[in-house]
């Protein structure tokens, strides 16, 4: 195994978990837009959470869309319909009406980073922590992170479609204001709150308020798509309210946050024809996924009893079989996650083409 040549003291084990917060939390753009299961996973229970919301009266189990809106499609006075539903006789007890549930479960998993260096510099030198390493470690673990959620969101169900595309394969258009207009007015009809509240930058997911809107996390590539969107507004022309870490702007009621570490899907899309869009081979349109949800659509998981973060150092000089002159030391993290949707019809998920500006 190669060893890399620098040393960490215990006493500065503390202030490595409070640095690799701070270095993780910057790349987590999803991790920091999601909300946190208060809900957290009993320890020795077991590695699967399930979780449990109900329908509202009048709701269906069908979809993303069914399950969130009180009417059925149909035709005359549905909303008067609905209301004489509810009308009671004198003297007469109305019949109990029971709740319909809908169950999600999520399973979490520990994810682990493990550095090795030699005792050399240990020996030799009294340096501290070198800083590359806390920043190794820290952007390493926030960019694990940001892929599990981005893995675990794209999952979504309620899904759209760039130009005249019904699949990933048939992507033929991208970002337009009609595209988007028609998702927010999705998340609407299926009560979506806007999210006012985004994860604070430490350990213990705090919050902070933030102005309302439907969020929309995608590749720092589509930048220049969102700004000549009509009515693109830049974070820093907000008039009031505070922008979300990484958040470029917003365009009526959607607010957008880029990050370079969302992977597009190369040449995953119709072919390129005279369309302009990004392609890596030239032959087929990179697809772009962009992630749009309300508040509470999606959550993240931790296992109550352990730590959130948990950084272990074994300093050269422990002899054990497998180093038996104890030359070697170990610097590392590890740490349990995971991330569930809980209603596919509070988020939505696009697919889009860029356009190419080479």
């Amino acid at each position: 195994m190669a060893m890399q040549t620098f040393t960490m003291t215990p006493a500065r084990l503390g202030k490595y978990k409070g640095d690799l917060i701070k270095r993780a939390v910057p790349k987590e753009c999803l991790g920091r837009a999601g909300r946190h299961l208060n809900r957290s996973l009993p320890k020795n229970s077991s590695d699967t959470y399930v979780g449990r919301r109900f329908l509202p009266h009048g709701a269906t189990s069908t979809n993303a869309n069914t399950q969130n809106r009180f009417f059925v499609d149909g035709t005359g006075d549905r909303g008067n319909t609905y209301a004489n539903q509810h009308l009671v006789a004198e003297g007469v007890t109305p019949q109990p009406d029971s709740i319909t549930p809908v169950d999600f479960t999520v399973v979490i998993n520990q994810y682990a980073i493990l550095y090795g260096f030699t005792d050399k510099m240990f020996h030799l030198y009294e340096d501290q922590i070198p800083e590359e390493m806390v920043k190794l470690v820290g952007e390493r673990m926030g960019l694990v992170n940001e892929m599990i959620l981005y893995g675990a969101l794209r999952a979504c169900t309620n899904v759209y479609f760039g130009g005249t595309g019904t699949t990933i394969a048939t992507v033929n258009g991208g970002i337009t204001l009609g595209l988007l207009r028609k998702v927010t007015k999705n998340l609407q009809a299926n009560h979506a709150m806007p999210v006012n509240s985004m994860l604070g930058a430490s350990a213990k997911y705090n919050t902070e308020a933030v102005e309302d809107g439907y969020t929309i996390v995608c590749h720092t590539n589509a930048e220049p798509d969102i700004r000549d969107l009509p009515g693109f507004t830049e974070a820093v022309k907000y008039a009031s309210g505070t922008p979300m870490p990484n958040e470029i702007g917003k365009v009526e009621r959607m607010r957008f946050i880029t990050s370079p570490d969302l992977p597009e899907l190369q040449d995953a899309g119709a072919a390129i024809g005279v369309t302009n869009l990004i392609s890596t081979s030239g032959s087929n349109i990179d697809v772009y996924p962009m992630i749009v949800f309300g508040e509470s659509a999606w959550s993240q998981l931790a296992v109550r009893g352990l730590k959130a973060v948990d950084p272990t150092y074994i300093a050269p000089g422990t002899k054990s079989p497998s180093d038996p002159f104890g030359q070697r030391g170990l610097a590392g993290t590890i740490w349990w996650k995971a991330a569930v949707v809980e209603n596919h019809g509070w988020m939505a998920l696009v697919h889009v083409g860029l356009k190419n500006l080479a």
